[in-house]
């Protein structure tokens, strides 16, 4: 009788596949969750487009094609390790700390009400005593890349304290505030700076900063003038400026509302 894959399988076998298995799952687990919350995560997405190209390449027996994805894939290795190294430095780091195994808490929740107005409420008053700030909102697109660039405050939302922070010659008064949900995670961060040349001149760097984050990421960004006292935000590559209070408040409504639906609603890549 022809023997089958099920007549060698015994317990111990049984055991050992289902450990195997469970090791591999969680290292890729660990894996993404080191990537969470930076920009490693859109590479990931790319990879997988280029992993689905070979595979439908093939299929269809595009000669030319699949020769370049076979070579993209060869060389793959050397350049993931390029892309990631910081991502692989910070696991490395987060390892030899033990945090890397540790769960992350999630803070208490406050209403999207409440945030709303403590912003604003900010915002109207340092543009009137024309402070300058540039606040980032991070959404999809991780940036924890320019988080570790500033000074970690991890602290709930409230006017008092964004006014605070951004009060002139306080230590954190230069550079960005990175906002992640409902918390004030860094201030001080430096951002990338657009050479757009449709930003106009007599704007300065806070400004190329807001529009420098939003092209390279999904962050949505306000800013406000120390020179005049105005109120612009960037979102998509795009600089809106001297926006009323209404327009503001419409604007934040809806650029931060989607955020932190995106981010409760859980989930391996959801960021706590």
């Amino acid at each position: 009788m022809q023997e089958t894959f099920f007549d060698n399988l015994t317990t111990g076998t049984i055991i050992t596949s289902i450990i195997d298995i469970a090791i591999v799952w969680y290292v890729f687990y660990l894996m993404f969750a080191v990537m969470r919350g930076t920009k490693a995560i859109q590479l990931i997405k790319g990879i997988f487009l280029i992993l689905i190209g070979r595979l439908v390449s093939n299929f269809f027996d595009l000669t030319a094609t699949t020769a370049i994805f076979d070579t993209v894939l060869e060389w793959g290795f050397l350049a993931i390790i390029v892309i990631f190294q910081p991502e692989l430095r910070r696991a490395l780091e987060q390892l030899g700390r033990g945090s890397l195994f540790k769960a992350s808490s999630s803070g208490t929740k406050v209403t999207t009400e409440k945030l709303h107005k403590d912003v604003l409420r900010a915002v109207q008053y340092m543009a009137k005593r024309r402070i300058g700030a540039l606040i980032v909102f991070e959404k999809e697109t991780g940036l924890q890349d320019y988080i570790e660039t500033g000074t970690r405050v991890d602290a709930n939302i409230s006017s008092e304290l964004l006014i605070n922070i951004f009060m002139p010659n306080a230590p954190l008064h230069d550079g960005a505030m990175i906002i992640q949900t409902d918390k004030v995670t860094t201030a001080a961060s430096y951002l990338p700076l657009s050479d757009s040349n449709v930003i106009a001149k007599n704007l300065g760097t806070r400004h190329r900063a807001a529009v420098g984050i939003s092209e390279v990421t999904d962050a949505f960004t306000i800013v406000i003038s120390e020179e005049t006292g105005h109120v612009s935000v960037t979102h998509g590559g795009k600089l809106y400026q001297a926006l009323s209070p209404e327009e503001l408040e419409e604007s934040l409504i809806k650029n931060w509302t989607s955020i932190q639906d995106i981010k409760e609603g859980g989930g391996l890549f959801a960021r706590k």
